[in-house]
């Protein structure tokens, strides 16, 4: 386990785990919610607590100690919390300032992983594109039932996240991880093994719940170890993972099922995660700040990798372990990322991220049947196909992380303010959504632009360099868009990154489902150019959305943190005179036992008893 027992004990700072129920404080409801990477002013807002020494003593902003003198002020807060949809629930007392206490190269281990952890779900999906007609063919169904397949694998990738999500900000990363990739081999077992439509259709929404976990526990860690002056550089890191899905999944796809059949694809699948799980189990540590803290604090031993659990055995860690070890797990709440979706600040951009999503997803869902009945292709041209796009894709992730971390500090400087890339920044008053739209509106323009010239060229027939350019274009711009957002989301929830990420996938999986289910049968009805230009035209109607929030989403922010200030202090209310008339009572009947002791012992003198 990752320690810093270099730092002194004067060195603490509260950051997001466990704490002892005893040295639990309560703190007042009028400290601003969201500060990302400020540790302790991050806990005393989001969990309502204070800094606690290891003698009972608080830590107050003011930047001096008072001592513990009232049981009211022990109280915790967290059923509150977690009714408040807060995003800690606890915190635990650690001993360094600093966001993440892994070192640069932990890190890039830990964004190598987790991209590739990312690269199974997009994998999943488009592998399955070139095959789709042979598949059609072989179990007797029509194109349009076998889209079916890829709009259920849609709506299971985005209601899975939802209750991975809540798992994974609650029991930790390693725990999802591992469930999800059990289920995950398990389904593509019995898809390589099934011989009728219904199997397929019932293993494909299986096969989903397994793999699309990935993409929001992937954010979720990036969330878990970069501050937001750096985020938007790993995010696209991680990106870039999911985005070599689109890229070579099709063209492996299409090897595989022109000249083994498309189980293969399946079997592929199954050795393939089979081989990342291994490694995974062995040196991927926990990040989860809702359970490690910055990092500090020990995990479970059951959540623990081998070589963490060889090293805490080896230097067994300064911090007292109990910390991982007593927190209260529960079945995974699916509902914690609804409560998010009905935020001003967050479920605006949220639809609109939807929309984009879907937009970019009709494009792909189309190309299989377009481009066999236009150009001819088999499974291997149709796979090969998605080259361009795929490219499109993973530049956008490699490229637009930077171009949002140099408008972050392009507006810090412009305003003045400080970054601090070992705390964290406060961005109470820092426009944050502003850093991440300007980056995403030109790209969002160009990319809708180029969903409507790819409609358009599939009308016409055009050549075929034509439409797969579009699609390079398309997938640059629409992949880079959603990034920004992403990355957005993150900076809001840094602390519930998982479960803000799968109420992300939600929104825009099945808004992405409704797109797939319906976009080939209304290419039949009215052609590729009309039905492409309704799709651009709702993107382009739909855009003052994204404008709104660049503009009011710090008002609206601020207006969410006041208002769950006010119902946390309300909280507390309720709950210290709970504590009070508990403490009468208990008065109460402390001096009725000991006026019934006195009259005991009265009475035992009197009569000579011993």
């Amino acid at each position: 386990m990752l320690t810093n027992n270099s730092l002194s004990d004067d060195d603490k700072v509260e950051v997001a785990g466990t704490i002892p129920s005893e040295c639990a404080m309560k703190a007042p409801a009028d400290l601003p919610e969201i500060n990302d990477g400020q540790e302790s002013t991050n806990n005393n807002i989001r969990n309502g607590q204070e800094n606690i020494s290891g003698n009972g003593e608080r830590y107050h902003s003011s930047g001096h100690w008072s001592s513990t003198t009232s049981r009211q002020e022990e109280i915790v807060d967290a059923e509150a919390a977690e009714d408040l949809n807060l995003e800690p629930i606890t915190t635990v007392s650690t001993r360094t300032p600093i966001y993440s206490i892994f070192t640069k190269n932990q890190k890039r281990l830990v964004v190598v992983m987790t991209a590739m952890g990312s690269f199974f779900s997009p994998l999943t999906a488009n592998i399955y594109f070139p095959a789709l007609e042979t598949l059609a063919t072989d179990l007797s169904v029509s194109s349009s039932s076998i889209n079916l397949t890829i709009t259920s694998y849609m709506i299971f990738q985005g209601i899975a996240p939802t209750f991975f999500g809540d798992l994974a900000d609650m029991a930790g990363r390693r725990p999802a991880y591992g469930i999800g990739f059990i289920v995950y081999i398990a389904a593509n077992i019995g898809l390589a093994l099934q011989n009728n439509f219904a199997a397929l259709l019932v293993l494909r929404m299986l096969q989903s719940t397994g793999s699309s976990g990935n993409i929001a526990l992937g954010n979720g860690i990036v969330g878990d170890i970069a501050t937001s002056a750096e985020r938007g550089t790993y995010m696209s890191f991680v990106s870039a993972g999911a985005m070599i899905g689109p890229a070579l999944s099709p063209i492996v796809g299409g090897l595989l099922s022109q000249y083994l059949g498309w189980r293969a694809i399946f079997w592929f699948l199954t050795i393939l995660s089979a081989a990342y799980l291994i490694p995974f189990l062995i040196i991927f540590p926990e990040t989860g700040r809702n359970v490690v803290g910055n990092g500090s604090i020990p995990p479970p031993k059951w959540d623990m990798s081998l070589l963490s659990y060889l090293q805490t055995r080896k230097n067994p860690p300064e911090v007292t372990a109990q910390a991982g070890t007593r927190r209260k797990l529960r079945f995974p709440n699916p509902l914690a990322s609804i409560h998010i979706l009905l935020e001003k600040d967050v479920g605006l951009f949220l639809l609109y991220n939807g929309i984009v999503f879907t937009s970019f997803y009709c494009v792909t869902a189309t190309i299989p049947s377009q481009f066999k009945k236009i150009y001819g292709f088999n499974d291997l041209h149709i796979g090969l196909s998605f080259i361009p796009f795929g490219v499109g894709c993973c530049a956008s992730a490699l490229t637009v992380g930077h171009l949002q971390d140099r408008n972050y500090k392009r507006i810090a400087k412009k305003m003045g303010f400080t970054i601090d890339r070992r705390r964290g920044d406060d961005l109470r008053n820092f426009p944050i959504e502003r850093a991440r739209i300007e980056v995403a509106l030109p790209l969002l323009y160009v990319g809708t632009t180029s969903v409507l010239c790819f409609g358009w060229s599939l009308y016409a027939e055009a050549h075929l360099a034509v439409p797969l350019a579009i699609t390079a274009i398309g997938g640059y711009c629409l992949t880079g868009t959603s990034n920004c957002m992403n990355t957005l989301l993150i900076d809001l929830y840094p602390m519930s990154p998982a479960t803000a990420t799968a109420a992300n996938n939600l929104v825009r999986c099945l808004l992405g489902a409704v797109g797939t289910a319906v976009i080939v049968d209304i290419v039949n009805a009215i052609g590729n150019g009309w039905a492409f230009t309704i799709v651009s035209g709702i993107v382009f109607a739909t855009s003052p959305m994204l404008w709104a929030e660049m503009y009011r989403g710090s008002k609206w922010r601020e207006e969410r943190r006041v208002r769950i200030g006010k119902m946390k202090e309300r909280e507390a209310m309720e709950s210290t005179e709970s504590f009070q008339t508990e403490d009468d009572e208990e008065g109460e009947v402390t001096t009725v036992e000991a006026r019934l002791g006195q009259a005991n012992s009265g009475t035992q003198e009197k009569s000579g008893l011993p």
